[in-house]
């Protein structure tokens, strides 16, 4: 039996993204259920159709047999070591995607709060606050350092690592709401905006209805 990804609403479910391009990257061979959130229990970890496979009523999640993996980092994780491995085989340089994956995965809060993933929505941003201007601009100094590794490939550390899966949703927010980049983090962002597996979920997404989402906030059901 086929791993499952359980996910939020693809449009604008970030958490979701990133353990998808990481099992697609890895070539794990999974099977995809979207969850959708906007429906009673949203908000108290109590969707009933959640429940059913994560009793923490979180998603992502990943269904390996029996077991269930909750925390879009150890489903990605778990991609990394059960299929393609995503990071470099030097100790060093693995330990700088760790610590990039892990910056990604617990920071940059106020850019989650101002500037919420919607894949579909083209707009632009004015009058933001203070604390997400320095996220927006210590994410541009991440980005443009992947020009060190240009001549490895286009990728954060050359060639495609975790620390990719988990700024792409990233690189989604500043396309849709217009934010100015310096010039070699926007060419990074092109680089992840233009991968395969990230133009598969776009499509996912294209082929969708357009419906709104009652609640403002959905960052809390994800992990």
């Amino acid at each position: 039996m086929k791993p499952i990804l359980y996910v939020g609403n693809i449009n604008y479910s970030s958490w979701s993204l990133r353990p998808y391009i990481a099992l697609r990257w890895a070539d794990i061979d999974f099977d995809m259920v979207e969850v959708n959130l906007d429906q009673p229990g949203y908000g108290d970890y109590a969707i009933a159709e959640i429940l059913a496979f994560n009793p923490a009523g979180k998603v992502p999640a990943l269904r390996v047999g029996a077991a269930v993996i909750v925390d879009s980092l150890a489903i990605s994780e778990w991609a990394s070591e059960t299929g393609s491995s995503l990071y470099p085989q030097d100790p060093l340089a693995r330990a700088l995607v760790r610590s990039a994956v892990a910056e990604m995965h617990s920071g940059f809060a106020a850019v989650r709060r101002d500037l919420s993933m919607n894949i579909r929505r083209r707009c632009k941003a004015f009058g933001l606050p203070a604390d997400t201007v320095r996220d927006i601009a210590r994410l541009d100094a991440l980005f443009a350092g992947h020009r060190k590794h240009a001549d490895e490939g286009p990728f954060l550390f050359g060639q495609r690592t975790l620390a990719d899966a988990f700024f792409t949703p990233v690189a989604t927010r500043f396309r849709t709401y217009g934010i100015e980049l310096s010039a070699d983090a926007q060419a990074y962002c092109d680089t992840l905006l233009a991968d395969a597996v990230f133009l598969a979920w776009e499509q996912m997404v294209l082929a969708q209805p357009v419906t709104g989402f009652s609640r403002a906030n959905i960052d809390g059901l994800y992990t």
